[in-house]
């Protein structure tokens, strides 16, 4: 899968498949059980001796075991549950062992690593008893485990994922990238209008001028000629409000402001060489921003299908939640798509970006090809 997040940017949680959600949910009781007999006697032990000095090489260790675990912890999850977390982003220590410890104790993510570690036991519990009675259970392996292993994730991103502020600073960066590209992006296409006006447009209506002059040179002598002038114009004329009317589709449909994005991706299914099934259901109509950069993402999509995916169908589905326009494109081809830098792909990420959407590109190799995209309504 290939999504366009950044680095660290907007996490969320997949629901893992029941079978992987019942093995983590049995096998990590063990895990959870030691991992918190340990930190808890530890620390006990440290806080109680360190009035005689003992207890501060035990805290020393245990804070070093916490954070420890909680990498462990990040891995196994990630591992198990499919959560993509990303490694700990911890500030660097430096300096003799006391104030490499305390440099540790005021960093946020060990705390949050002790948060999940103390939580995580008596969660374990819960989802021990849960995994063995799914063995036995078929409906509750089928329908509450893998909701279970999806709390569970969710959990684990909202402890041992990045914190706010880090999530903050990253969005930052990633929107001031996405933007300056869509600076580049904006300056491209007005050097593309520009050339289309004046090698197309522009040079018919040139010729429209320059017939019309040896039209009323030759009015009074040249009857015959003038007619085929007249002609030649006329053809002139019609072709540059083509190329007019054309040039302004590709900046903004006409239809889709009339009659909104149903209308509009319909035509554009209409004009794909392969069948293109679409649904739409996004009643309140979105603002205009949304269903702008909706249109140009199906479009672009469907464009890259025609020409490169090898597919003989396609769907285009647009629905609305409370707060959100999704869109998904899915194809039937040779699978195999990715998100480059510099690419269509890449481009229609950043537009999305731009209205602080999201855009994924799930393609393995022999398809099907998902591109969605995930667009606030408000920002």
């Amino acid at each position: 899968m290939s999504a366009v997040a950044g680095e660290h940017g907007p996490i969320e949680q997949p629901r893992p498949a029941a079978a992987k959600s019942i093995a983590y949910m049995i096998s990590s009781f063990a895990l959870r059980l030691v991992q918190f007999v340990l930190v808890v006697t530890l620390s006990l032990v440290g806080i109680v001796t360190t009035v005689i000095w003992i207890g501060i090489p035990i805290l020393l260790w245990t804070t070093s075991m916490v954070r420890g675990f909680g990498d462990l912890e990040r891995r196994w999850v990630r591992r198990m549950l499919g959560t993509p977390l990303p490694p700990a982003d911890r500030a660097p220590v430096e300096g003799g062992v006391l104030r490499r410890w305390r440099m540790r104790l005021v960093d946020s993510t060990t705390w949050r690593d002790l948060a999940y570690l103390l939580i995580a036991f008596p969660l374990s519990v819960v989802e021990f008893a849960v995994g063995i009675a799914s063995i036995v259970l078929v409906p509750m392996a089928i329908w509450v485990a893998p909701w279970i292993g999806w709390v569970h994730g969710s959990l684990a991103i909202a402890l041992l994922g990045p914190n706010r502020a880090e999530r903050l600073r990253v969005k930052a960066q990633q929107l001031q990238a996405s933007r300056a590209r869509g600076v580049d992006a904006a300056e491209a296409e007005r050097r593309r209008i520009e050339r289309d006006l004046h090698d197309g447009a522009q040079q018919r209506l040139v010729a429209v001028a320059l017939n019309l002059g040896r039209v009323k040179n030759k009015l009074d002598k040249e009857p015959d000629a003038v007619r085929a002038l007249i002609e030649e114009a006329h053809t002139d004329a019609k072709l540059a409000v083509s190329e007019l009317r054309d040039l302004a589709r590709g900046i903004y449909p006409a239809v889709l402001g009339d009659r909104g994005l149903d209308a509009a991706l319909s035509a554009l299914a209409a004009k794909t060489p392969i069948p293109v099934e679409v649904a739409v259901d996004i009643e309140p109509r979105p603002p205009a921003a949304v269903e702008t950069t909706a249109y140009f993402i199906a479009g672009e999509t469907l464009t890259n299908v025609a020409k490169h995916s090898g597919a003989t169908e396609a769907q285009v589905k647009v629905w609305r939640t409370d707060d959100k326009v999704i869109i998904e494109i899915t194809d039937n081809g040779h699978g195999g798509a990715e998100v480059r830098p510099g690419g269509g792909l890449a481009g229609l990420a950043d537009r999305a970006v731009t209205i602080d959407g999201v855009m994924t590109v799930v393609s393995p190799e022999g398809g099907p090809t998902v591109v969605r995209a995930d667009l606030p309504c408000t920002w």
